[in-house]
């Protein structure tokens, strides 16, 4: 072989390492540009995925939200006249006294009046919502639901612990309780 065939020889071995060289560095800029394009694919995928638990949380939230305002506002409407109701017992109590009161008279014409309209009147608070808490003698003291105002020597080995006397009766809104029952409790 002559020299310029060894030259031409050489040359064609080098280009061809030149080629096989830039193949390569193209295949390997081509997988990293993959691994780029991939990871930001991921990435994009990522942040979906927190965009997405974002508004769930929020979604979720929100649905907390409207249930409680919307149960707040039950609880309103169930006790809107509170207040009221409240302020018309002691006028109920009177009603009771009255009628003890007048039980004790010849006049019966009276006492029926008042009766009715003492009725009338219970049931115009009961269609409202107000129930009369049960106390009565020999029921066991409850301190959730009644009011001692007093303890006295129970009359008998069975009531002690128990109501010896109901003061005032209690009454109750819906399922809450505006004035516990006053009682007196044997020990």
């Amino acid at each position: 072989m002559s020299d310029k065939e060894k030259a031409e020889d050489f040359e064609e071995v080098v280009d061809q390492e030149e080629q096989t060289e830039a193949e390569s560095a193209n295949d390997i800029e081509q997988e990293e540009d993959m691994q780029e394009e991939l990871s930001v694919e991921e990435q994009l995928r990522e942040d979906l995925a927190k965009e997405k638990d974002k508004f769930l949380r929020l979604f979720a939230e929100f649905e907390n939200f409207k249930r409680r305002t919307s149960k707040e506002r039950m609880d309103l409407f169930k006790t809107a006249g509170q207040e009221i109701i409240i302020s018309l017992l002691p006028v109920l109590d009177d009603f009771e006294r009255a009628l003890k009161e007048m039980a004790k008279s010849e006049d019966k014409e009276m006492f029926k009046g008042v009766e009715l309209i003492r009725v009338k009147f219970r049931e115009t608070l009961k269609s409202k919502g107000l129930e009369e808490v049960q106390a009565e003698v020999g029921d066991a003291f409850d301190a959730e639901i009644h009011e001692a105002i007093t303890q006295i020597p129970a009359p008998n080995k069975k009531l002690k612990g128990k109501i010896v006397d109901v003061v005032e009766k209690g009454f109750k809104l819906g399922d809450r309780i505006i004035r516990h029952p006053k009682v007196v409790v044997g020990n």
